[in-house]
C-alpha cells in the first residue's frame, strides 16, 4: 500500500507527465537499449521507430498517476498489457531494469524539478505497479503451461501450408515441430511469432491474430504484407517472400482478451476493416459451428475485391446459417464506406458488436455505434500495436 504522502506527490506530477510524458519515455527507451541491447530481442523495433511504444508507455504512466488513489481503475489496462507481455516472454527480472531507466529518464528530462522526494515517490509507486504486472503475468504463464498441450515462452512450429488469401494477405498454417497437438484458444486471441532474419542483429517479434476457429492440430495466422519501405514491413515481407512450407519458426502460446463469448446466443455483429478481418474469422467460424442459429451479421470494409480476403469462406458459412447476413463495401467504389445507415441496416443494437481494423476506422465505427444507442459494454474492439488510447 502506498502512503497518503506518496500518493499526493504522485498526483502533483500529473500536469508534468501530461506535458513531458512522451519526452520522458523516449529518453527512457534510448538509454535502456543502449545499456541493455539484449532487450531489442523482445521489443518491436517498428513501434520504436514510429514512436508508438513511447506514446503508449507515456499514456500508461500518466494513467497510473491520475488513478494512484485507486489503481484498481487501471486493472483492465494492466491485464491487456500483461497479455502482450506474456506473448513476448517478458520476465520478472526485466522489471527492475525498466524501473531504473524510467526513474533516470524522469530525472534527465525534468532536471531540478524532479526532486528526491518526487523520484522516491515514483520509485515506490513503480514497485507497486510492477508487482501487480508480475503477479498477473505469473498467473497467465502458469495457465499457459498447465493447459493441455501448453507451454510458456516460445516453441518451434513448422509451416505446414502457405495460402494466398488476397493481393496482400497470406495465411500460414503452423503445426508443432514436435508433432504434438496445440492448445485450444478463445476466438479472437493471438500468438507471437519470433524470427531470426538473416543480416539482422536482433530477433524480431510480431503478434498475429489466430484467423480460424480452434483446431486440435494447427494454428493459422493471416499476414498482411506491408510495403518494403515501411518499418512494419520488415517481418511481413520476410514472411511473404522468404518463409516457405517446411520452415521452422518460434511461436508463443495464445494470449489476448479481445475474445468472443461463444456460449451466448444473443445477436452479434462483426465489423472489420482491412486486415482487421483476421480475428473476426476465428470468431465468425466459431459462431457458425457452435451456435449457428445465433443472429449474426458480418460487415467488412476493403479497398477493392482484390484486397478482400476470406470472401468465399464467409459466404460458405453464411449459407449454412439460418439467421446470418453479410455485406462488404469497397472504398474504391462510390458509396464504398460503412456509414451510420449501413450499420443501422446490418447491426442489431440489442446485441453485441466486435470491431477491428485501422484506428481511424475503429474510432469512426465506435462513434457511429454509440450514436445508434449502443453502450460501451456492447462494443468490443481490438487494434494492432501498442495500447494507444482511442479518442
Amino acid at each position: 500500500m502506498l502512503s497518503t504522502e506518496t500518493k499526493a506527490i504522485i498526483k502533483s506530477t500529473v500536469p508534468v507527465l501530461e506535458e513531458h510524458g512522451t519526452a520522458i519515455t523516449t529518453v527512457f527507451y534510448k538509454n535502456m537499449f543502449e545499456s541493455h541491447p539484449e532487450l531489442l530481442n523482445i521489443f518491436n523495433h517498428a513501434n520504436q521507430k514510429q514512436g508508438r511504444q513511447q506514446a503508449a508507455l507515456a499514456n500508461t504512466v500518466y494513467a497510473a498517476a491520475v488513478h494512484i488513489d485507486n489503481l484498481e481503475a487501471i486493472l483492465p489496462a494492466v491485464v491487456q498489457i500483461a497479455h502482450k507481455h506474456v506473448s513476448l516472454g517478458i520476465k520478472p527480472e526485466h522489471y527492475p531494469i525498466v524501473g531504473e531507466y524510467l526513474l533516470k529518464a524522469i530525472k534527465e528530462v525534468l532536471g531540478d524539478a524532479a526532486t528526491d522526494e518526487i523520484i522516491n515517490a515514483w520509485a515506490e509507486a513503480y514497485g507497486v505497479i510492477a508487482d501487480a504486472f508480475i503477479g498477473v503475468e505469473q498467473g497467465m504463464y502458469e495457465k499457459m503451461e498447465n493447459q493441455e498441450n501448453g507451454w510458456k515462452f516460445f516453441k518451434n512450429f513448422t509451416v505446414a501450408r502457405k495460402e494466398k488469401e488476397s493481393d496482400n494477405i497470406t495465411s500460414f498454417y503452423l503445426k508443432s515441430a514436435d508433432g504434438s497437438n496445440v492448445p485450444t484458444y478463445e476466438p479472437g486471441q493471438y500468438i507471437s511469432v519470433r524470427l531470426t532474419i538473416p543480416g539482422e542483429q536482433h530477433l524480431f517479434n510480431r503478434q498475429y491474430s489466430l484467423s480460424q476457429a480452434a483446431k486440435s492440430d494447427e494454428f493459422r495466422i493471416s499476414v498482411k504484407r506491408e510495403s518494403d519501405n515501411d518499418p512494419n514491413g520488415r517481418v511481413s515481407v520476410y514472411l511473404h517472400d522468404e518463409v516457405n512450407v517446411g520452415d521452422v519458426i518460434e511461436v508463443s502460446a495464445p494470449a489476448g482478451e479481445f475474445v468472443l463469448d461463444a456460449a451466448k446466443k444473443s445477436p452479434v455483429a462483426f465489423v472489420s476493416g482491412g486486415v482487421g478481418i483476421t480475428p473476426m474469422m476465428s470468431m465468425f467460424e466459431t459462431v457458425a459451428t457452435v451456435t449457428p442459429d445465433r443472429p449474426t451479421a458480418f460487415l467488412h470494409a476493403a479497398r477493392n475485391e482484390s484486397f478482400h480476403a476470406f470472401d468465399k469462406d464467409i459466404q460458405k458459412y453464411v449459407d449454412t446459417m439460418d439467421n446470418a447476413k453479410y455485406k462488404t463495401l469497397y472504398s474504391d467504389q462510390p458509396q464504398g464506406f460503412i456509414t451510420r445507415e449501413v450499420l443501422e441496416e446490418m447491426v442489431d443494437v440489442t446485441g453485441e458488436v466486435y470491431v477491428c481494423g485501422p484506428v481511424p476506422f475503429m474510432e469512426s465505427m465506435i462513434n457511429e455505434l454509440r450514436s445508434l444507442g449502443m453502450t460501451d459494454e456492447q462494443i468490443h474492439f481490438e487494434f494492432f500495436g501498442p495500447a494507444v488510447a482511442l479518442q
